[in-house]
């Protein structure tokens, strides 16, 4: 537990039900903000990886195969 934990939570236990629903809510915020950030970066990530392959852009064609394909697939384990 790091330093602030115990301090906060005391804080904690003096508010009333409304402030600590507000408090839940603001968490939950900045827990989804940094799930959003991370996620960017993992996305960031790969986009360098897949620039770096150098490969030559897919055609129409081959888009709609795979998605025919992904379709198929998942019906098939549906």
């Amino acid at each position: 537990m790091s330093a602030i934990e115990p301090a906060l939570i005391e804080k904690l236990k003096q508010l009333p039900p409304q402030r600590l629903a507000e408090v839940a809510d603001f968490v939950e915020f900045l827990a989804a903000r940094e799930e959003r950030s991370a996620a960017a970066a993992r996305l960031t990530e790969a986009v360098a990886k897949l620039d770096a392959l150098n490969l030559p852009p897919l055609s129409e064609e081959e888009i709609d195969a795979e998605v025919q394909a992904a379709r198929r697939e998942r019906r098939t384990h549906a």
